[in-house]
This record gives structure tokens, C-alpha cells and sequence, in this order.
């Protein structure tokens, strides 16, 4: 039942605006305060009245003292001031009345201390002080005062206190609901510009260089990532449908004209043709669910992968006859930490790539590099301008903006390269090889184990 309460109590908090909740909190804060300050000034005036009232006892009681010790009786000096002699056992020595102390009482007394006398029907205040009669007996002389009527000027000025405490709480109350009001302006500005606000345009930011400028100049910086990746978007869904479209345009064209026109000399030729098409429509489509799971960030789990190994099976996967050889040197042993399918990606691509553009050599080389790997695939091609190599791992950017089949790939495989070693906190870049072409070099953090 506690649990429910907090829970709801706690939701009810939840859903109240910052304004309020900066405010209430505000609010307790200065009451408390406020009200710690009224006990502690009800405290001291308290205490200076009772020292008023102690004062005009001890100048009673002073005179007194002195008429016991020579064995007179003492008078009181002022009306309505009481003195009393009584022994040390506190009984009346002077033949009135007993005045009612307790032992407690008759301690602070007798060590010269003012006190209460809470037996009587309204407050009563003593002071005493122990004396020696001519005859050697002690006595204890005590002067004594109603109080009643500090009462009510002590409850006036009580009340005064806490009625400030309320006013004083009151004005933090109101001052700090329009100090956040007018401080979360800004705040309220931007929200309603954001419902309004066009593809390119960018938020208001305050003049003041505070924490609601910082907020807005992040905001910014957010809906200028967001409009980039919404071009972006727009750039890939085209290139994408572009790229797609070319061979299932090229598969029908072909399957169409073996229908309109059938020749069975050039039924083999046509199949052929379709294969090929369909095998390009498929790598494309891969490559696309290799991005799109790369940008959704769904990593394969950790292993060690010799990446040696990994050389040598892709220059196997790549070997043809109609190209150029591929070259494996690795001087030592190298492992990396990544999945088995993402290094097979990696070199595919980059052999792929190096083999399209080749003469007559493919070298990739593996490198220890302290804590990283180096991957290195060299060609002897035409190489890639300078111009270019900074968006030569964009996606479906080419170096020669040509769409054909003899062109290659659709501009994925070095994207996919680039994002599938980003996100295993590695490098690739592109620069000259020895070798007269391109050199594409990958650093992969080395494997501790």
C-alpha cells in the first residue's frame, strides 16, 4: 500500500511541468528556511525578555540578600516582585506561605540561576541566591515575578514571525514562478518553431550565451545531421532503384526479344547473358542488406580471426583465368579481432576491386603494426586520382561516372568496406602503390589473444 502511494505520488510529480516542479521545490526550500529562522527568532526574543525580567529580579534581590545577612527582613523594592527567605530545604523561613518548589527548582536556585515555577495556574518567574545569617544558618533568598504578561507580547511577536515566514515564502514562491517562466521563453520559442520549421531552416538561438543557447546550438547541430541524412537517403533510395533497375531492365529486354524472336542458336548466349545479369542483381542486393544491417548497428559477435588464412582463401575465391594473378605476402602470423564473414567481406571487395582495374598484378599484403594489423592491396591500374580519394568509399560513387556492365560493380563494395571497418574501430584509406596503381590499406586493431 506505501509502494502504490509513492509510485503514485511519484507519477503525479512526473507529470508536472519544470516551472512547477522548480517552483514547489523553491518554495519548501524558503519555507523551511523562513520557518527555521521564526523558531530561531521566537527563541531570542523569548530569551532576551526572560533576561529583562531576571535583570529587574536581581536588582530586588541584591538589596535583599543584604538585609538577611545583617538579620533584617527584606522588602520588596518594586510591585509585584515576591521575596522570599526560605531555608536550604526550600521551607519558609520568614513565616508565610510555602511557595511550592521542587528539588529541582531549589538547585538552580541555590547555584544562582532563574527559574520557572510551573505549580502555580499562570507562569512565575524566580531568581535566588544563598546567604549566611548573623546567627551562621543559610538561607535561601529568592525574588519572584508573574509573567502573565509578557504572554501576549511574546505571542504578538510570535505570530508576527510566522506570519513573515508565510509572506517571505509567498514572494519566493511568485518570483520564482516568473524567473522560470521567463528563463524557459527561449525554450517555448523553439518548440513552436520546431512544429514549423522547413527541411534546411534552423532554430532561434538566444542572444545570451547560456545554457539555452548551448541547447539550441545543439538542436542545430542535430537537424543539420538529420537534413544530411535525409539527402543522404534520398541520394542512396535513388542510386539504389537506379542500380536495380539497370539489370532487371537488361533481364527483360533479353527475355523478351528470346520470346518475340526465338532462335535456338542464340538461346545459350541469351541464358548466359541473363545469368550474368541475375548474378549482378544478387550481389547488389547483398550488398545492400550488408549496409542496411551495418547501419541498423548489428554487429556479429568477437572472435579471433587469422587473417592470414583469410588472405589466402580470398585470393583462392578470386583466381581466374581471364585475370590478373593475386600475390599473398605475410612475413608473420596475424589475427585480428572481427567475424569471419566481415574479413571475407573486406578482402572480397578489395580484391574484387584491385583485380577489375589491374594489368597484370594483385599483391595484398599483411603487416604487423604494433596493436594493429595492416592490410595492404596493391594494383598496378591507373590508380585513383587525388580529386577523388576522399569519396571513393561514398556510396555508389565511381571515379568514371559510367553505368555500364563493363564498368563494374555499382559503386557499394568500397562503401561497404569502409563502414564494415569503421565499426570495428579500424581505418581504411586509399593512396599510390609501387606497383604504378592504387594501394588500398586497411588497420585493423590486432587480436591480444
Amino acid at each position: 500500500m506505501r509502494s502504490r502511494l509513492l509510485r503514485r505520488v511519484r507519477d503525479w510529480w512526473h507529470r508536472r511541468t519544470v516551472q512547477f516542479r522548480i517552483t514547489a521545490v523553491a518554495t519548501a526550500v524558503a519555507l523551511v528556511f523562513f520557518v527555521l529562522l521564526a523558531r530561531l527568532g521566537v527563541g531570542l526574543v523569548a530569551d532576551l525578555m526572560l533576561r529583562t525580567v531576571d535583570d529587574d529580579l536581581r536588582q530586588v534581590l541584591s538589596p535583599a540578600s543584604v538585609s538577611v545577612a545583617r538579620g533584617e527582613a527584606p522588602e520588596a523594592a518594586r510591585p509585584g516582585v515576591v521575596v522570599r527567605v526560605l531555608d536550604t530545604a526550600g521551607h519558609p523561613a520568614d513565616g508565610g506561605q510555602p511557595v511550592g518548589l521542587d528539588g529541582g527548582e531549589l538547585r538552580r536556585l541555590k547555584a544562582g540561576e532563574a527559574t520557572f515555577d510551573y505549580h502555580r495556574h499562570f507562569p512565575f518567574r524566580w531568581l535566588g541566591t544563598v546567604v549566611t545569617a548573623p546567627d551562621g544558618t543559610q538561607r535561601l533568598v529568592v525574588a519572584g515575578t508573574d509573567v502573565t504578561g509578557l504572554m501576549p507580547v511574546l505571542g504578538r511577536r510570535i505570530g508576527w514571525l510566522w506570519v513573515g515566514a508565510a509572506v517571505g515564502g509567498g514572494v519566493v514562491a511568485v518570483t520564482t514562478w516568473f524567473a522560470v517562466r521567463r528563463s524557459l521563453r527561449p525554450v517555448e520559442r523553439m518548440r513552436l518553431a520546431a512544429f514549423t520549421l522547413p527541411s534546411g531552416e534552423r532554430l532561434p538561438v538566444p542572444e545570451p550565451r547560456d545554457e539555452l543557447r548551448a541547447l539550441a546550438e545543439a538542436l542545430n547541430a542535430m537537424l543539420a545531421r538529420r537534413d544530411e541524412a535525409s539527402e543522404r537517403l534520398r541520394r542512396f533510395t535513388g542510386d539504389a532503384a537506379h542500380e536495380l533497375r539497370s539489370p532487371v531492365a537488361s533481364i527483360r529486354a533479353q527475355a523478351e526479344v528470346a520470346v518475340a524472336y526465338p532462335d535456338p542458336e542464340s538461346a545459350q548466349e541469351v541464358l548466359r547473358d541473363v545469368a550474368e545479369e541475375a548474378e549482378r542483381l544478387s550481389r547488389l542486393v547483398d550488398d545492400l542488406l550488408a549496409l542496411a544491417r551495418a547501419d541498423a548497428g548489428r554487429l556479429p559477435p568477437l572472435e579471433r580471426v587469422d587473417l592470414v588464412a583469410a588472405v589466402a582463401s580470398a585470393a583462392r575465391r578470386a583466381e581466374s583465368p581471364d585475370g590478373p594473378p593475386v600475390r599473398t605476402e605475410a612475413p608473420t602470423p596475424a589475427a585480428v579481432l572481427a567475424a569471419p564473414t566481415e574479413v571475407a567481406t573486406v578482402l572480397d571487395n578489395l580484391v574484387r576491386n584491385a583485380r577489375r582495374h589491374a594489368r597484370a598484378l594483385v599483391r595484398v599484403s599483411v603487416l604487423p603494426a604494433g596493436r594493429q594489423v595492416r592490410l595492404v592491396v596493391d594494383d598496378d591500374g591507373p590508380g585513383v586520382p587525388e580529386e577523388h580519394r576522399r569519396r571513393v568509399f561514398d556510396r555508389f560513387y565511381r571515379v568514371q561516372d559510367d553505368r555500364a556492365r563493363e564498368s563494374g560493380g555499382a559503386g557499394l563494395g568500397l562503401a561497404l568496406v569502409a563502414e564494415t571497418v569503421r565499426r570495428r574501430g579500424g581505418t581504411v584509406s586509399v593512396g599510390d602503390s609501387p606497383e604504378g596503381g592504387a594501394r588500398f590499406e586497411v588497420r585493423w586493431p590486432a587480436s591480444p589473444w
